[in-house]
């Protein structure tokens, strides 16, 4: 069994969503690159989510303070519930509430907690 100070190893303090869909083929370098672009700057424990045009994968790229994680995540049938390129902001922020209903394919934008636009 692992202590309880395991699961702080990779502290989130924002998570940020990007509408426009990006290539599932980015690795670590690639992704920074976009997140720099949409972004301005990847901030420390802050968790950046990347959708692709199909809607089934999100890569996430997370600055921990020391370097970079990329990770993955693919749904085997239908899509998960992304924002709409063009309708809505280029950039959001999310709360744990929906980060969790997005990633596993609940619809993220009725949960009771708010969204901050930038």
């Amino acid at each position: 069994m692992m202590p309880d100070k395991a699961g702080q190893i990779l502290r989130v303090d924002a998570i940020w969503l990007a509408t426009a869909p990006m290539d599932m083929r980015a690795g670590p370098d690639t992704a920074l690159a976009r997140v720099i672009h949409v972004f301005g700057e990847a901030k420390p424990h802050h968790a950046y989510l990347f959708a692709n045009k199909r809607g089934n994968r999100v890569k996430v790229l997370l600055h921990d303070g020391l370097g970079l994680w990329l990770l993955a995540r693919r749904l085997n049938e239908g899509r998960f519930k992304w924002s709409r390129q063009g309708h809505d902001p280029a950039t959001m922020s999310l709360s744990d509430a929906q980060l969790q209903a997005l990633l596993v394919g609940l619809p993220w934008q009725y949960t009771q907690q708010t969204i901050t636009l930038l």
